[in-house]
């Protein structure tokens, strides 16, 4: 049997059987779609994580407030003994007692060294003042947090801060300012009779 006569290659004929051939365009559409579509996909996982964050950090100043306003964390007056043999740094060792009771109710979450406590009380609301710290972008922590509980029927704000790290912003999706968007959770309410 005679052996076929070879077919000369030409380019014509080259592209012809590359257009017809098929196998592999999946994975060519793929890659085209993929990077948008993990950017899209991890931009919505931050954001769920971001939501839920906030929703955490709510949660965690209702229930530390609850100390405050039925008068545990002013009658403790902070429960660490520096608290109490040293009469001059009481406002300062309450903050920071009151910081850590904060910091043990956040789950893994959180980096508690992150996290400001504003603390202000006033003898109604139409008094109140609240110092503004900023936004993501202006975010000045350390002029002037303050631990003010109050005493029996004062008003309370509690206030805490966290700035949150954002990961997909170098992706085009910026919910804040230099990678960070500042969670403010805040709770008003005035304390009971104790």
């Amino acid at each position: 049997m005679p052996s076929p006569a070879p077919t000369r290659f030409t380019l014509r004929k080259a592209l012809a059987r590359f257009r017809g051939n098929r196998r592999g365009s999946a994975a060519v559409e793929f890659a085209l779609v993929a990077p948008m579509f993990f950017a899209l996909l991890f931009a919505v996982i931050e954001t769920a994580l971001m939501f839920f964050s906030s929703q955490v950090l709510e949660t965690v100043a209702q229930d530390s407030a609850r100390a405050i306003l039925t008068g545990q964390a002013q009658a403790q007056g902070g429960s660490v003994a520096a608290c109490q043999t040293t009469p001059n740094t009481v406002s300062a060792c309450d903050q920071t007692t009151f910081k850590t009771y904060v910091c043990s109710q956040i789950p893994a979450l959180f980096d508690c060294s992150k996290l400001y406590v504003d603390v202000v009380s006033t003898s109604s609301f139409g008094a109140l003042s609240l110092t503004n710290y900023g936004n993501s972008c202006n975010f000045n922590p350390t002029s002037g947090m303050q631990y003010n509980a109050g005493t029996s029927g004062q008003v309370v704000v509690v206030r805490l801060f966290y700035q949150w790290p954002l990961f997909v912003t170098g992706l085009g999706y910026n919910m804040g300012c230099s990678n960070k968007r500042l969670m403010v959770a805040t709770v008003a309410f005035k304390n009971e009779p104790f």
